[in-house]
């Protein structure tokens, strides 16, 4: 694909395949890295607000991410990211649930002191299988321009 910072433009959208969360993979992140008992035992999230296991919602975060990236349509322009504004969980996240993930550009600015170099800010969203919205945050990621 090949796109620089100055190949973005305000609004533009992009969708990522859906991706199907198993209850192992719900687990084993789980277990790895965010073993509160609602993500790990069935009998406690059960009995927690939630009424049953629920993904991290730094899984969901983290596969969201993945599946947009996946598509490519980052490849060039990335060089990383100084950190990720607004991050929110709106809804929990269920084994067998499908996720998909949708990014959207709200700004491509050059910087003013380094001329190779700028910022793109991009709005990420995370759908279930029903359409509800399961997850919002804004990625601030460094965007590679191209020079001659």
């Amino acid at each position: 694909m090949n796109r620089y910072l100055d190949d973005f433009n305000e609004g533009e959208r992009f969708t990522a395949p859906g991706f199907t969360l198993s209850e192992g993979q719900v687990l084993d992140f789980a277990l790895t890295y965010d073993p509160q008992p609602f993500h790990i035992d069935a009998q406690a999230a059960a009995e927690s607000p939630y009424g049953g296991l629920i993904a991290s919602g730094f899984q969901t975060l983290a596969l969201c991410f993945r599946m947009v990236v996946q598509t490519g349509v980052f490849e060039t322009v990335s060089m990383g990211g100084p950190g990720i504004d607004e991050l929110r969980f709106l809804a929990p996240v269920r084994p067998g649930d499908t996720i998909r993930s949708e990014a959207e550009i709200l700004s491509a600015k050059p910087s003013r002191s380094k001329p190779d170099r700028g910022i793109l800010r991009i709005q990420f969203r995370g759908y279930n299988q029903h359409g509800d919205e399961v997850i919002s945050f804004i990625v601030i990621m460094l965007g590679r321009r191209k020079t001659e």
